[in-house]
């Protein structure tokens, strides 16, 4: 006789080849890549098809999350045509997924990739939440599970269906990001006065408190060409968003691959933003600073050359191209100044010993 409980655990056997077999879909579909199709892309068809197997896969996954939900439990043969059930609708998405072309723009590809991505992983994890689930009962990790596959298959329906709206979606994030970013600066500014400034200087020490919890006026100085750096990369993903959005065009492979470029670019901005603010907390390292603001400097220039010389960017739109590059060239400038006397000694290269040996 079999032992109690064994013929159940045999029934969920498949459910552990299931989850193997996702695993390795999920390994192709982050480090393959979709090959040029030799037929003509259609796009209309591929979306049609996208969502159809999207939603395929929602309906797989409510089918076996029911099965394990009460008694009886399927048996090894209902729980093997369940797992097949699932793993061919995963491979359907990722089927759907490899006939996107390069062509259509790696922004674009890359969100479509994310997507397949997450209906994969969830999948992944509504099998192991099952395999590990008390037999006969529905677990509130079950019901998490199964809920997160349903919002992964729903995002078909919201991708952008061209590399220029993937463009205007990416630019939108980066936006966003770097808004958050520059006003929890300029709310520590606010916050971060010197606590110690009713204090006169201490008569034997020299000094007020703990200066490492506050900016020295020095600090304060090189605080606000920074925040105009800040302040400059905001306006210019907000600039860019908006000619991408007017003028941005998916027609070619050139508008195509240009606007890839703004993105692949404009990317760097906020890790850029990130570097610097964090660096001009106290206590501040101005070497740190002025390194961090002469990277971000940098990445805001190329995002304005490449801007201006691809076909967003029309010859209305060039004064203000122009007007962000002073405005950044000039920040620049400003913390190079404030930290003239410190990067000096940091920067300046070293001098070889010229006396010989005896």
């Amino acid at each position: 006789m079999e032992p109690a409980g064994a013929g159940p655990r045999r029934a969920r056997e498949p459910l552990r080849d299931l989850r193997g077999a996702l695993r390795a879909v999920l390994a192709r579909v982050r480090e393959g890549e979709p090959g040029e199709g030799r037929e003509p892309f259609e796009p209309q068809r591929f979306w049609d098809a996208l969502g159809q197997t999207f939603k395929a896969t929602s309906q797989e996954a409510t089918k076996l999350s029911l099965a394990f939900s009460r008694p009886p439990l399927p048996s090894v043969e209902d729980c093997q045509k369940l797992s097949e059930d699932v793993q061919n609708a995963i491979l359907a998405v990722a089927t759907v997924y490899y006939s996107l072309p390069k062509g259509q723009g790696t922004t674009l590809r890359k969100m479509v990739r994310d997507a397949t991505t997450e209906v994969v992983e969830g999948m992944i994890q509504l099998t192991e939440t099952i395999l590990n689930t008390p037999l006969e009962s529905l677990s509130q990790e079950q019901l998490i599970s199964t809920g997160s596959v349903w919002e992964a298959c729903e995002q078909a329906s919201n991708l952008p269906r061209d590399n220029q709206a993937a463009v205007v979606s990416a630019l939108a994030a980066c936006l966003g990001v770097v808004k958050d970013a520059l006003e929890e600066m300029e709310h520590a500014l606010v916050e971060g006065r010197d606590p110690y400034s009713d204090i006169m200087e201490d008569e034997e020490l020299g000094f007020r408190g703990n200066r490492d919890t506050y900016w020295s006026e020095a600090d304060r100085k090189l605080l606000g060409p920074c925040m105009g750096l800040m302040k400059a990369s905001k306006a210019c993903l907000k600039k860019v968003l908006g000619v991408v959005k007017a003028h941005g065009k998916a027609d070619s492979s050139e508008q195509i691959a240009q606007l890839d470029d703004l993105a692949d670019i404009a990317n760097e901005i906020s890790p850029s933003v990130d570097e610097l603010a964090l660096s001009m907390y106290p206590p501040m390292n101005q070497l740190a600073v002025r390194l961090n603001a002469a990277k971000l400097a940098s990445v805001l220039k190329k995002v304005l050359e490449i801007t201006k010389t691809s076909h967003v960017c029309l010859p209305s739109e060039e004064g203000w191209v122009q007007f962000l590059t002073g405005a950044v060239d000039h920040n620049m400038d400003k913390i190079k100044n404030f930290t003239q006397v410190i990067a000096s000694v940091f920067l300046a290269p070293k001098r070889e010993n010229t006396f010989s040996r005896n």
